[in-house]
């Protein structure tokens, strides 16, 4: 028999019994779709987190305290206080960081905000003049924050377009007072709509001088972080490295294994982060797809039931030529057709459910959950779909294949 007739009877067969066909597959759709799914959301996680952390701008370092977490006692240095104004002051040397063209303190926290009619909770960042640029933010109305504003520790603010929104709605606020911590600070400058750039929703934000929120908000003489503009990208390595030397110095540090801070670029958070949710998609990946064992499981045994069922067809088909190939072909194929169509099925769904989950989390979540559909989870998909529908359906190929056909059509 050709593999076209043979392919035939293979479709025919799965047809007579279409309901069984379709329960046999639900295991493999659900597996499969179980992939998919949980490869698309990793994929759409990291593609989100790279966008946050490329709009910082590839030749922004950060300088966080504590060293670079290895262990649980590291990870809690993250909260120490190694960060000192002393340290910025040695940064902003030109002899210490030739190709630094902005060195920015960052403190950050959250407080409500009260105007005359409203509060809010609002996220508070303490700044220096430069932080703007870093992020590329512009003003819509009024001005930003300047050096003279971070010397005299000055009351004033830079809103957010929604907190302006919250607190004022359709009033001006420019000129106006917002009351935090018991101090009144007047509104200097309203941003333009920017939304979440670098995990900071800048629509919900309240800019003030970090000489004020040192003093005034937060009651510290440390930094958070320090953030350094290096000139050009290809200079952010060499600049990294000045950094390192340079706090080192500040601390008195002589071993670099004991750093009480760490220095990151864009590039190092980015690999970080694909290292991390890809071993955490490939984990949930293969925790799905232990369902398609179960599936492939049932596969054999029902195509063993079949095999059982139709002992009397086989024996008519060897005693008029048929060779124990063409047996063990068509069921080989009925198999393979099961895992394929179910693994089709369950892409397709699987893509279904991750555009209709990306949509869903970028409501709840407001903001724009990229729909990361993973090539490699689909050709996983239907690759690991044909290997079990030969794995799983040889045997039952067999068993079919080896029947004596006087036994067969003996058989009741």
């Amino acid at each position: 028999m050709s593999s076209k007739d043979i392919l035939k009877s293979a479709t025919r067969a799965l047809k007579v019994n279409k309901g069984r066909t379709a329960l046999t597959m639900l295991g493999i759709v659900i597996g499969i779709m179980s992939i998919i799914f949980v490869m698309s959301l990793g994929q759409g996680a990291q593609n989100l987190i790279l966008g946050q952390i490329q709009g910082m701008g590839a030749k922004v370092i950060e300088i966080a305290p504590g060293r670079e977490p290895k262990g649980f006692n590291d990870v809690m240095q993250i909260f120490s206080d190694s960060l000192k104004e002393k340290d910025l002051i040695a940064l902003k040397k030109k002899e210490n960081v030739p190709y630094a063209i902005n060195v920015e303190p960052l403190l950050f926290g959250s407080a409500n905000a009260i105007s005359q009619t409203d509060t809010y909770s609002v996220n508070i960042y303490g700044i220096g003049s430069g932080f703007i640029r870093i992020y590329d933010i512009e003003i819509d109305k009024g001005r930003a924050l300047d050096d003279d504003d971070v010397k005299n520790l000055a009351d004033v603010v830079v809103i957010g377009s929604k907190v302006k929104e919250e607190l004022f709605g359709s009033s001006e606020a420019m000129g106006q007072k917002i009351k935090i911590n018991s101090k009144n600070y007047r509104v200097i400058g309203i941003l333009s709509e920017k939304g979440q750039v670098s995990m900071v929703n800048f629509d919900d934000v309240v800019l003030i001088p970090w000489t004020t929120a040192q003093q005034y908000i937060f009651g510290t003489k440390y930094f958070q972080h320090i953030l350094v503009e290096a000139e050009s990208e290809d200079l952010v390595n060499r600049t990294a490295e000045d950094i390192k030397i340079t706090m080192r110095n500040s601390h008195n540090i002589t071993d670099p294994e004991k750093d009480d801070f760490s220095v990151g670029t864009q590039a190092s958070a980015m690999e970080q982060v694909k290292t991390i949710t890809n071993i955490m998609t490939y984990f949930l990946a293969a925790v799905a797809a232990i369902s398609l064992l179960v599936g492939g499981i049932g596969i054999m045994n029902i195509m063993l039931v079949s095999v059982t069922e139709r002992t009397r067809e086989i024996g008519l088909r060897k005693a008029v030529g048929a060779k124990n190939s063409d047996i063990l072909t068509q069921f080989l194929f009925e198999s393979v057709i099961l895992t394929c169509l179910g693994g089709a099925i369950g892409i397709f769904l699987g893509i279904v459910l991750s555009v209709l989950s990306a949509i869903t989390i970028s409501y709840f979540l407001g903001q724009d959950w990229p729909t990361g559909i993973s090539l490699l989870g689909i050709a996983l998909g239907l690759g690991i779909a044909a290997f079990i529908g030969i794995v799983f359906g040889i045997y039952p190929a067999r068993r079919a294949s080896k029947l004596n056909p006087i036994e067969a059509l003996r058989y009741e």
